[in-house]
């Protein structure tokens, strides 16, 4: 087994498609079945399981976690030894849903520690355990459970999600709505597997309605506008009263315990972080997230 051939493994098991895995290996497709084949019969068992598309099946499952844990472990090692030799903090690679929400304690982190380099990765939270895991990424900020199997972790926040609305909207001024009321109401919405998404299913599930999705969105930075626009309402983290300003939006209070987001920064228990991952976690656990303004 060489490394590259676990590493090709790896890109083939999460596309579970060989062209595809090809095209961005930038390897012949032939090069890559018969290195795959090769890994298969070193093992003794079959990966993918071949009847119509191209399957990662029980053993290929098994055997992917401990590539990705070795692989990890190997590039930490490189990234301990070239900190060492530089006398440097290094490198941090930083995970998250949005990168909205981190963007005041990213700034002074790169304030404080200029020649850090700071690698910033979108990762869905059905992933990050993941990720963590094999050592891809040093920290993960997740507004929704992730698999803690193995992962320190700290709560930053607590927050209600509030209801957001045009001005002139009818539920504009509202002490507070309940779920039941927002029945029927077009809402502006992050794509699936998104927070904010994920919430509002779970809320309109558990009293047995379907929200009516009027926009789906991946720049999340324009929920507010098209909301504003009277596109739709949405759903938004009470946070979102301080970076708002700008638009022009009311913001009612739902009546439900459930409809909140628990920020969390999670961390593997076993990996080793840099310098630059233990002051990038200091710098997120110790911003003020009740008063971000207070630390802007």
């Amino acid at each position: 087994m060489d490394l590259n051939g676990l590493r090709q493994f790896l890109v083939v098991a999460r596309l579970e498609h060989l062209s595809r895995a090809a095209d961005e290996l930038r390897v012949a497709q032939p090069s890559l079945s018969r290195t795959i084949a090769r890994l298969e019969h070193e093992l003794g068992a079959p990966l993918f399981d071949r009847a119509g598309r191209l399957r990662l099946n029980d053993a290929g499952r098994l055997f992917r976690g401990h590539v990705e844990r070795s692989l990890g472990a190997l590039d930490a090692g490189r990234r301990a030894v070239a900190e060492a030799a530089d006398a440097g903090v290094g490198t941090v690679r930083l995970a998250s849903e949005t990168f909205l929400t981190l963007t005041g304690p990213l700034t002074a982190y790169k304030r404080a520690h200029p020649d850090v380099e700071v690698e910033l990765r979108w990762t869905p939270a059905e992933e990050m355990a993941r990720r963590l895991r094999s050592q891809d990424v040093d920290l993960c900020v997740a507004s929704q459970p992730v698999d803690a199997a193995g992962l320190e972790s700290m709560q930053l926040l607590d927050e209600a999600v509030v209801l957001a609305t045009p001005l002139d909207h009818p539920l504009a001024g509202r002490a507070s709505v309940t779920v039941g009321e927002l029945a029927g109401e077009p809402f502006v919405v992050a794509r699936r597997g998104h927070w904010q998404r994920r919430l509002l299913d779970r809320l309109f599930g558990a009293r047995g309605l379907t929200a009516k999705v009027a926009c789906e969105v991946d720049e999340l930075v324009a929920i507010a506008d098209l909301i504003s626009a009277g596109l739709g309402i949405g759903l938004v983290p009470d946070m979102a009263r301080h970076t708002a300003t700008h638009t022009p939006l009311t913001w009612v209070p739902v009546d439900a315990p459930d409809c909140r987001r628990r920020l969390t920064l999670f961390w593997s228990a076993d990996s080793h972080l840099s310098t630059a991952a233990r002051l990038m976690r200091t710098a997120i656990t110790d911003w003020n997230w009740e008063n971000p303004r207070d630390d802007a």
